[in-house]
């Protein structure tokens, strides 16, 4: 594999773990709505990875496939009183796990440093190879 190859499989991933925390923050962002007029509260959504050929040397990146729903009921609060409650006396909210998503959320920004390492590291090493190949 060709050093500049690195340069395509840490940025697919780089491109990847953004999306990814795009995402998060969005379901962070609505971690505490409350079901609209329709009934509807807000979803949790999730990204889905997969394998993208790099180049014709067999590299392998990665990339999003889709941002899926998470379809499991919203939790509901019983509080009467509340303008959105039901008829029952419940309030839907969303779906959204705060914890969960501050997990995700970590790993996203680890993965995203750690390709930027990956990166930056491959940069100095070709930067030392054209040192080399300069003469002393």
């Amino acid at each position: 594999m060709s050093m500049f190859n690195i340069f395509n499989v840490s940025g697919s991933a780089v491109s990847a773990q953004s999306q990814r925390l795009n995402v998060v923050a969005s379901n962070l962002a609505n971690a505490d709505t409350v079901a609209g007029p329709d009934g509807q509260s807000y979803k949790a959504r999730h990204v889905v990875f997969t394998t993208a050929a790099m180049g014709s040397v067999g590299a392998a990146g990665v990339t999003v496939s889709n941002v899926t729903e998470d379809n499991s009921p919203g939790r509901r609060v019983h509080d009467p009183r509340h303008p959105q409650a039901d008829a029952e006396g419940y309030v839907t909210y969303s779906n959204v796990n705060a914890v969960e998503e501050m997990v995700n959320m970590i790993s996203a920004s680890r993965s995203y440093q750690n390709n930027i390492e990956v990166m930056t590291t491959t940069k100095t090493l070709l930067m030392k190879t054209l040192q080399m190949g300069q003469g002393s």
